[in-house]
């Protein structure tokens, strides 16, 4: 998966993606919910520090800058629960 950064304002929303070196502006409220880590599927054992069964997931629609006429991108972001950081899981562009 690839990293992203998310930048956020004072009380914590999302404000903008940062991807491949672009960003990318929050167009729409974050839809965001936890779902369960099937660390089984991909490992023996629980990853040694990780300790933990839920990861934080966030849907964002964005577009690119601040252009009002580019057309919305969804985004589904997985918490990296090592770094803290983001990974993009899947992004969708609208159709226009």
């Amino acid at each position: 998966m690839e990293y992203v950064v998310v930048k956020t304002s004072r009380e914590g929303i999302p404000t903008a993606v940062v991807r491949g070196g672009r960003e990318w502006a929050v167009a729409a409220e974050t839809v965001r919910w936890f779902e369960r880590v099937s660390w089984w599927e991909d490992q023996r054992r629980m990853p040694k520090g990780l300790g933990r069964v839920d990861v934080e997931v966030l849907q964002i629609q964005v577009r690119l800058g601040s252009n009002l006429r580019s057309a919305l991108t969804t985004m589904v972001l997985e918490r990296d629960g090592l770094g803290g950081g983001w990974r993009l899981r899947e992004a969708e562009a609208d159709a226009v």
